[in-house]
């Protein structure tokens, strides 16, 4: 981008950077060299087929019965598309596409003048990590600033995720995607002391593997007692890996989710240095990570990266909805139709 607020690079459409106020919330490395040879945590990048994990790595029933054998990254399960998932491969772009609008969001009425565009494009082809159908899918980041009512600028990301089922045999397939960013707002090596809201405390519960067992429930941990209740990030706890429910019924979920309204997931907040983020959807989920398993080595003049040296907010559906058929919808994706969802960061310092 021409004010280089933001950053992209063609491995996996990544989020390479974020600036508010000089400071890069997101984590990442200075070359793309180094993307592809440390960056086992998945930073910034455009999470596909699958977001999250799929049950056994195997899709039970797609095009009229048939199942599917996925590849298995995550112990028994499938994760985040695969050995090599969208997030590892190298997309087309970025190529300019001109001016956008920010669309209205929860608590802002109207749209926002434009900023500038990019796109990435993807074709993955029929059995990609062991997925049925060739697809095309495309991302669009759109940059722009707001200048609030208390005179404060805000730094606006969009992100618009669409997909489509190409000609061939295929009927149908399952799409599910997100970005992988991980955010920390001091620039420090630590998310300590970060200020957090959920929009929700219904949660998903898992097994052991991190596949679900049941529909939503309020989540145990009592450090998110309600949804739209602040909680600090301590040094080690809460330690959080779930995915929260936005909408409960799975069932009113479009493929398309782009015409619903954009409605806040996430608010956070660091007194140290007083930058806010606010993450907003239209999906009907999204998954909260405090950085657990994070151990980057120092690594282009990048200082090593350790547990909960960042937090996630990844909106998506509903996890291993592609195996549930009362879920399945939401991820479903047939010849003729688009998937399709929109995610934006607003983040500003007082």
């Amino acid at each position: 981008m021409s004010d280089a607020t933001a950053s992209f690079i063609p491995l996996g459409a990544i989020i390479q950077s974020l600036y508010v106020a000089g400071t890069n919330i997101v984590l990442g490395f200075p070359s793309q060299k180094a993307y592809e040879s440390h960056n086992a945590c998945f930073f910034g990048e455009t999470i596909g087929r699958v977001a999250n994990r799929v049950k056994g790595a195997k899709i039970d029933s797609l095009n009229g019965g048939q199942s599917y054998t996925l590849a298995a990254n995550n112990g028994p399960n499938n994760l985040h598309g695969g050995v090599v998932g969208w997030g590892k491969k190298v997309w087309d772009g970025p190529k300019p596409v001109g001016i956008r609008e920010i669309p209205a969001f929860e608590g802002k009425s109207d749209k926002i003048d434009g900023g500038e565009s990019v796109q990435f494009t993807l074709v993955s082809e029929d059995g990609d990590e062991g997925f049925p159908g060739k697809v095309e899918a495309r991302v669009i980041y759109t940059v722009s600033k707001e200048k609030g009512e208390d005179g404060k600028e805000k730094v606006l990301l969009g992100i618009e995720y669409e997909a489509e089922l190409l000609d061939g045999e295929v009927e149908e397939t399952v799409i599910n995607m997100t970005n992988h960013s991980y955010f920390n707002l001091t620039g420090g090596p630590s998310i300590e002391g970060t200020i957090v809201t959920l929009a929700t405390n219904q949660y998903l519960p898992v097994d052991q593997g991190g596949i679900p067992t049941g529909g939503p429930v309020p989540f145990p941990n009592p450090a998110v007692k309600a949804g739209n209740v602040p909680f600090t990030l301590g040094a080690a706890e809460p330690d959080i890996d779930d995915c929260f429910i936005v909408n409960e019924d799975p069932s009113s979920v479009p493929i398309d989710t782009r015409s619903l309204p954009l409605k806040k997931n996430l608010s956070a907040f660091h007194p140290e240095s007083k930058i806010h983020l606010e993450v907003y959807s239209t999906e009907p989920a999204f998954q909260f990570y405090t950085g657990k398993y994070i151990d980057i080595p120092a690594v282009d003049g990048v200082p090593a990266r350790k547990p909960r040296s960042g937090f996630c907010l990844e909106p998506s559906r509903w996890v291993n909805a592609c195996n549930v058929p009362e879920w399945k919808g939401q991820m479903l994706l047939k010849k003729g139709e688009k998937y399709g969802c929109k995610i934006l960061y607003r983040a500003w310092k007082e």
